[in-house]
């Protein structure tokens, strides 16, 4: 009964290829939450692939019916060992998004594993089936060797992150009491590079709304009547321009966040942010006088993500009656989250763009959040981590990106720690969703040793 008789379980586990069976049948699952009518497989995900197994682990499982009817259910289990050992709560989400089939590649499909090399292809391996698999897995090689976890753990599994976790908050104050815990240790997104474990203790925030202008019924002929009539798309994309200058740096000084400190500008110091299979990072893009760990990590960023006037895949000669742009804020703590779309409306009013609406998306709005670097349970998880690894992991005051943390930072009042299982190169968003072998054998490994190093003591009070 030995860390090491744990963490070599686990990486049998993945060597004799039972990570990537048991992988290929949760992807299998058409969980996708973006969809119409696919509530009877958000559902099956719960009932039939996570609770027989977690039951089997010597958990009590119950499925919450989630309270937004938009949403799908929640599984929410618990394993209770003791009433002085430290309890921790994980998480994780079986829904995915849309699965863009006939976009992926030839010899490729959403919803069933692939395996090429170093990659596991499928929607979802890399965002989040694969990554709760992981600690499930990890779980059990500790209670395998030891006979118990030497902890307390309960788990949260929803299936609507995709769609903003909606009613992932309700659901929080409701159960409250069910969900107290010392810790959240959680894994999503990616490691900053394959190589290297991550912790990452927050996320950015995330608003998403559309930008419409319509100045009249109906397209007129270019012929007839242009330069008479203004046109939609061009006053929009002027209004756009205003809320940046030439190389993206924000223009909104509401949306300038004040809270980049010493203290954070130290923990993002020479962290790589280049390199891996992403794209090449553009060095002339985003605020000049930061790196670009600060522009990730640190700052906020705005990005239009989609913009239409006319019908762009059949043009006519026609001047357009309307234009829209669908805009994101992402944001770090020290942000109002309540004054970014009212501070958008004053900024493009003084720019002289009244007749451009803000509509706000239903579910577009994540908050920030971030733990201090320096919180103990950071300490006691990347001390674990470099322990396995055998170098330190790189620590990240919040992700680039965003996810529900603020439930479990602000509702339940947890101290959160992020260990992500993918990379940045997963296209967890797109086509050709994958993930990378050597990352899923360390992830095994080193969750293990986490896992391991919680139930033998010590842990933070």
């Amino acid at each position: 009964m030995s860390r090491d008789a744990a963490i070599d379980t686990v990486t049998a586990y993945f060597d004799t290829g039972t990570f990537q069976s048991e992988l290929a049948d949760l992807v299998s699952y058409p969980t996708e939450s973006q969809k119409e009518g696919t509530g009877p497989e958000l559902t099956r995900y719960l009932t039939d692939a996570m609770q027989p197994r977690l039951e089997r682990m010597g958990f009590t499982c119950e499925i919450i019916a989630n309270p937004d009817p938009a949403g799908g259910p929640l599984l929410i289990a618990e394993r209770r060992e003791g009433d002085a050992l430290p309890t921790v709560l994980t998480y994780g989400h079986g829904d995915v998004i849309r699965a863009q089939e006939g976009m992926w590649r030839e010899g490729l499909a959403p919803f069933e594993l692939v395996e090429e090399g170093d990659r596991l292809y499928g929607r979802g391996t890399a965002d989040n089936k694969g990554q709760h698999l992981i600690n499930i897995a990890a779980l059990e090689a500790v209670l395998k060797v030891r006979g118990a976890l030497g902890f307390n753990i309960r788990m949260v599994l929803e299936m609507s992150e995709e769609v903003g976790s909606s009613g992932l908050a309700e659901v929080f104050r409701t159960h409250k009491d069910r969900l107290t815990a010392d810790v959240l240790i959680a894994s999503d997104g990616p490691r900053l590079q394959p190589e290297v474990p991550t912790v990452f203790m927050g996320s950015r925030g995330g608003v998403t709304f559309d930008l419409e202008l319509t100045l009249r019924e109906g397209a007129h002929h270019s012929g007839n009547w242009g330069g008479l009539l203004a046109d939609p798309a061009m006053i929009l994309a002027h209004a756009l321009a205003s809320i940046t200058d030439a190389r993206g740096q924000i223009q909104i000084p509401e949306w300038r966040p004040d809270s980049l400190t010493d203290a954070v500008r130290a923990a993002l110091d020479g962290l790589p942010i280049t390199g891996g299979d992403g794209p090449e990072v553009d060095a002339d893009w985003g605020e000049e006088t930061l790196t670009p760990a600060e522009r990730a990590y640190g700052w906020n960023s705005f990005a239009v993500l989609a913009m239409t006037s006319g019908v762009p895949d059949a043009p006519v000669n026609a001047i357009s009656a309307s234009a829209r742009a669908t805009c994101q804020l992402r944001y770090v703590v020290g942000t109002d989250p309540d004054d970014i779309l009212p501070a958008l409306r004053r900024h493009l009013d003084a720019a002289g763009f009244g007749a451009v609406r803000i509509k706000p998306h239903d579910r577009g709005i994540f908050a920030a959040t971030r733990l201090d670097p320096s919180h103990p349970w950071v300490t006691f998880v990347t001390d674990s981590i470099e322990r396995t690894a055998g170098q330190p992991p790189h620590v990240l005051p919040n992700l680039a990106g965003s996810l529900p943390n603020d439930s479990f930072a602000d509702i339940l009042g947890l101290p959160t720690v992020w260990v992500p299982h993918s990379y940045r190169g997963c296209s967890q968003h797109a086509p050709n969703e994958h993930v990378l072998k050597p990352v899923c054998r360390d992830a095994l490994r080193v969750m293990a040793g986490v896992f391991w190093d919680v139930g033998a003591g010590g842990t933070p009070a």
